[in-house]
């Protein structure tokens, strides 16, 4: 699941966390989001991450239209579903516990016609990778999903499996503890990453990764 910390009391961030939607504007659509934090905690609530990849991706600086896309811990479903609207294949994933209610969310936000392009995936990493082909995307996309140090080798093994010479992944994360820089010197152990954005107004970084010393300018 994308896995971030949370702290009770914390204002209006906190009655957001709770409240029971969200909605948004991307890829001239409106995305009204389930929310669930009492049932399923962190991976059903939107978080600044993915909204702010969201706005990068609607930009245009990478052209999704028709590649193959791959959401790691999706949670509420908006990043997979914004990537989707943009014209993108999305196997858009997490654990098995929160696949019902992103489900629900994917359904409900994509026009019929491109329902097929999105399929909601079971996939807890490190395990049962053979169920996802080696190499097989284009883009990786992750929002928030660096947070439990215990999770970072299984994470680093899954991006390994997923990724070929030419996958570009993307990282979007809140800089909050010594242990996420620990996730960046190791991700920078097997792979060339670059800061490629960052949301002052929410304090959230994006990072590409690739193999090799590649450094495609977008």
């Amino acid at each position: 699941m994308a896995l971030v910390p949370y702290e009770e009391g914390a204002g209006w961030g906190a009655r957001q966390l709770h409240s029971p939607s969200a909605t948004y504007r991307f890829a001239s659509h409106t995305i009204r989001l389930r929310q669930d934090w009492r049932r399923l905690g962190v991976a059903a609530v939107v978080w600044d991450a993915a909204v702010v990849l969201c706005a990068y991706l609607e930009t245009g600086v990478i052209d999704l239209r028709d590649r193959s896309v791959i959401e790691l811990g999706a949670g509420t479903g908006l990043l997979g579903i914004v990537a989707t609207l943009l014209g993108a294949r999305v196997t858009i994933t997490d654990r098995a516990a929160a696949l019902e209610f992103l489900e629900s969310n994917v359904q409900a936000n994509l026009p019929s016609e491109l329902r097929p392009r999105a399929v909601v995936k079971e996939l807890t990493w490190g395990k049962d990778l053979g169920n996802f082909p080696p190499g097989a995307f284009d883009f990786i996309l992750g929002a928030d999903i660096v947070y439990l140090e215990e999770t970072f080798a299984e994470l680093l093994q899954t991006l390994e499996h997923l990724c070929s010479e030419q996958t570009v992944i993307l990282l979007s994360c809140r800089i909050r503890y010594e242990r996420d820089h620990k996730f960046l010197k190791m991700l920078r152990g097997h792979f060339s990453v670059y800061e490629v954005h960052y949301d002052s107004s929410k304090d959230v970084h994006i990072y590409k990764a690739q193999r090799g010393s590649r450094k495609d300018d977008f």
